[in-house]
Order: structure tokens, then sequence, then C-alpha cells
């Protein structure tokens, strides 16, 4: 092999350039192999319309952790991160409207219109919110432990977070461990009556998922997204100016100022292995490049089980992988619109729709969204998050044009009936067109193009298994030092020199750079021979 690295890095997704940005700050030669013709994976802005620019995957971004903007200075590299205020925009079928955003008062003003009480409790609420949120931002910026057997440095850290956690004080320490285990419609019951509050609530607690807000559990995810939007609010919406894709083109100009080398159209075939350990990987053009080091972007499954050989992986090992739950239940539709739609009941929409358009006008009809997953049909009456970045962007489309990209809940990877094919996405699309004119009549004829990605799009356009945006459902036995299995969340694999650094890892899916960040620093202190 003419071609030799310190390490590659499998796939150019945000996480993986937050690894190899780290790891060439490093002093290690670092290639970085991409399939696809851009960097960024989910992370990307696509023109998929002559003129029209879409955040195909993610459609928001996060707080990344804490030290990535510093260290690696994505300012520098054109990095700017907005929030939209109101954060989401509730439309009903009655023409009236709930809004939420930064200014807890204005956000309670318009919950008033449907609950005094909810709109006396909203404050409270989010200062709640922001506690737990605390909590889980600083759990999901520690490595996990080593189970069964944690290092002094595990215990520490370990021990720092519960010293924080008891700080809070005793009742509420014991409120942040009551909550997390619930379902989002038990949290719900305990704080608010209106339906459509608990409706955009419940949506946030779904996203990405297969269950619906009554499963046990998904009050975490409503917590994790709180933690996420930086601002301890799980209705923030927080966006590169640009596009989502800014962020990974800021990280690979990062990357390539620190020395990372960026190769795009380079499909990895199989990982190579010497003397049981990582040795370079063979690519699907023939080419054999060696690495004393290889990371992983991919999933756990298919990084370990399609990659890599399983016939050298212990057999136990093997049978926890191949029971990580994916069920990818999440789509996407992007339309071009010659107009910007008009919602019953608003004399004005422009600054109504900066934010996020959420289709969720009661907990119970998200919860009856993700019934028909259940038995492998798509909903007929989905949950819609819907975001039209033209509104405060308009170069992202052609002069008096808009797009709108809009996450569909539930579309199931494993249909009971037939196939994700052409006409299966075109009925998709043709639902959700239905479903969101149903609250902006003008919205279907103004869409002149349209374009889905189904789980299995998702899957063979990102390699992501089952179509699962998080490389893994976001439950709580599949978090933390259960990520992606027991025994092996800190990034490293059986296979020895052979990591991971995707979603898949801890603390999981999120424009965060989280995993990435975290696998980066777990590689350097095994280069140094440190726990």
């Amino acid at each position: 092999m003419s071609l030799s690295f310190d390490a590659i890095v499998i796939g150019a997704g945000h996480n993986g350039l937050v690894t190899s940005a780290y790891l060439a700050r490093a002093g290690l030669s670092v290639l970085v192999l991409e399939q696809r013709d851009r960097v960024g994976g989910g992370a990307s802005t696509e023109e998929l319309f002559p003129g029209f620019r879409f955040d195909t995957g993610a459609h928001r971004s996060a707080r990344l952790h804490p030290a990535i903007s510093r260290d690696l200075g994505l300012a520098a590299h054109g990095l700017e991160l907005v929030r939209s205020d109101p954060g989401v925009f509730v439309p009903l079928s009655d023409g009236r409207h709930l809004l939420l955003g930064e200014s807890a008062s204005a956000s309670a003003d318009s919950i008033r219109a449907f609950s005094t009480t909810d709109a006396e409790r909203w404050g409270e609420y989010n200062g709640f919110t922001k506690m737990v949120a605390g909590f889980l931002s600083s759990l999901f910026s520690i490595e996990p432990p080593e189970i069964p057997e944690p290092s002094r440095s595990d215990l520490f850290a370990l021990g720092r977070l519960g010293l924080g956690l008891r700080k809070l004080g005793r009742s509420e320490m014991e409120e942040v461990i009551r909550v997390l285990p619930m379902s989002c419609l038990e949290l719900l019951d305990e704080w608010f009556e209106s339906e459509p509050l608990r409706g955009v609530l419940a949506g946030v607690s779904v996203q990405g998922g297969f269950h619906g807000p009554m499963a046990t559990g998904t009050a975490f995810n409503l917590f994790r997204r709180a933690a996420e939007s930086g601002s301890g609010s799980p209705v923030a919406l927080l966006r590169p100016r640009g596009g989502v894709g800014r962020l990974s083109e800021a990280l690979a100009s990062a990357a390539r100022a620190a020395g990372a080398e960026i190769q795009l159209e380079s499909r990895v075939k199989h990982i190579l292995q010497k003397e049981g350990r990582a040795a370079g990987v063979a690519l699907e053009a023939g080419t054999e490049i060696s690495a004393r080091i290889v990371v992983s972007g991919a999933g756990p499954g298919v990084t370990l089980l399609g990659l890599s050989d399983p016939a050298a992986l212990d057999p136990e090992f093997v049978r926890a992988l191949e029971a990580v739950r994916y069920r990818g239940a999440t789509a996407k539709v992007h339309l071009a619109l010659g107009e910007l739609p008009r919602f019953d009941g608003l004399q004005e929409s422009g600054r109504h729709l900066g934010g996020a358009i959420s289709i969720s006008p009661s907990l119970e009809y998200v919860e009856r969204a993700s019934d028909a997953a259940k038995y492998g049909r798509v909903s007929e009456a989905p949950y819609l998050e819907a975001v039209i970045p033209t509104v405060t962007e308009p170069d992202l489309a052609p002069e008096g044009k808009h797009g709108m990209s809009v996450l569909v809940q539930y579309a199931p990877y494993h249909l009971r009936d037939g196939m994700w094919d052409a006409a299966a996405a075109e009925a998709l699309a043709d639902t959700v067109v239905e479903t969101l004119g149903r609250y902006a009549p003008n919205l279907p004829g103004s869409v002149e193009a349209r374009h889905v990605l189904t789980p299995a799009g998702m899957e063979q356009k990102w390699g992501l298994q089952e179509g699962s945006v998080f490389q893994g459902e976001m439950t709580l036995d599949q978090f933390f030092f259960a990520r992606p299995v027991a025994g092996w969340a800190r990034y490293r694999t059986p296979i020895e020199g052979l990591y991971l650094c995707g979603a898949g890892t801890h603390p999981g899916g999120g424009v965060t750079g989280n995993p990435g960040y975290l696998a980066a620093h777990r590689i350097m202190k095994d280069a140094n021979g440190r726990r």
C-alpha cells in the first residue's frame, strides 16, 4: 500500500469532521473519506431544483459541544448560528394558532388564548426544563464510564456530575431523576391542559423516533432537545445562516486548516485488518490505504457488521450489536413554492413563518400518527414540522419564491404492504401536501416541485441503517454506557485501532458534534496510554 496515514476517518458527516479536525490538531496525518460529492452527510444543504437550496437532512442545528467552536475557530471559517423568534408556530384547523418563542411573556400571551392556567405556568415550566436540560448538558459532555470496571477518572467525572445534581437541591434532584423515564403524556399531564401546547411539546418528544408520546421515556427526549437548543427551551430553533450545510462546510474548512485531507467520492468497501487490529481501508475503486487508526462515522451496525468481518468478533458482541433497535420512521419532503403559504386566521404570515411550523394540534393527534407505524403503515394524518428558511434568507430560492422542508412522522422503514418505491414516495408527498393544505389552503396550488426522502432513501443516501436518523433509537436503554452496547460505549470497538465517532455513540443524534469531540479525545488518550 503506497498511501499511508496515521488515521483514516470514514465519512465526512459533522461528527467525522469534528474528529478529524481534533486528530489533525494533535499532529496526526488524517485522511477523511466521503462517499458523496460533498461533506456533511445528513447535515447538508443542497440545490434540489434550479435556484432552490434545502437542508436535505437536519433542518435545525444544536448547541455544539462548548469547546468545539472555540478550539476550531468556526466563526473564522464562516459559521454564524442564528436563533429564530418565534421558535414555533402551531396552526389549528379553526383558524386559531399558538406562537412560542424566546420571550416567556409573549409565549404566555399566546397560550392564554387557550388556557389561563397554562399561561401562568409557562414560565415555571421553562425554569424546570432549563434545570433538567442543564443536568443533561453536563451528562452529554462527558465520556461514559468503563463498565464494569470504571477508572479513577470515570469515578471522578461521575462524582462531579452527581455533585452538580446534588447542588440543585434535594427536591430538585429527586424531580430530575423522577421525570426522565416518564412518558411525555405523564409529564404534560402534570403541567398543562391546553391541547395545542401539549401537542407541540409531544411532537418535539418524538422527533426522529418510532414511539408516540404516550411511550415511556419520551419525556427524556423532550428534555434532550431542550439541552441541545443551548437556551434550555425545547421549542427553540437554532440554525446556521445559509443552511445547516454551512456548519459542515465550516468544520471541513477547520479540519483542512489543521492539516486533514478530505477526499470526496471515495466509498470504503471494507476495513482492513492485520493481526487482529485495524490496518487501513480498501476502497471500492480498488485502492488500499493503510493507517494505524481507523475511525468510522457510520453507524455501529454498518461499521462492524458491514465494513468489518463479523466472524472476527465475539459472538456475544455480535448478538448485542444485532439487538440494537433502529426502526427509522422519519421522512423528509422538500417543496418548491411559488408563494408563501397563507394560513387561515393570519393577517400576515412573514414573522410567524420564520421558525418551525408544527402540525400537532393535540397530543392525541401525535399519538394517533404513531399508531400507523406500529402496524407498518404510513400515517394518513402525520405529525409534521416544516421550516421555510427563505422567509429570513430569500437568496436560498429564486426571487419571490420559497423552499419548505418538512419532517414527516410517521413513515416506517419496514412497510407491511409493499416497499418504498417511487409510487410510495409520491403517495407520501401527496399526504404531506394535503395535510398542510388543511391549514394553508393556497399551499397545494403553489407547489412547483417536490422531492421526497423516505427512510429507505436516507439509508441509501447517507448509510443510515433502517433510515434511523440517530443511528439507533434514542431511548433510555440505548443511552450513555449502553450506546451502542454495554461495555463498548467509549468509542472503541473490539477491533483494536478501530473507533466509532457517529450518532450511534454517546450522546447520540442531533447536530451537536459531541460524539465526534468525545471520540477524538478517547483516541488521543489511548494513544498516550491513558484510561
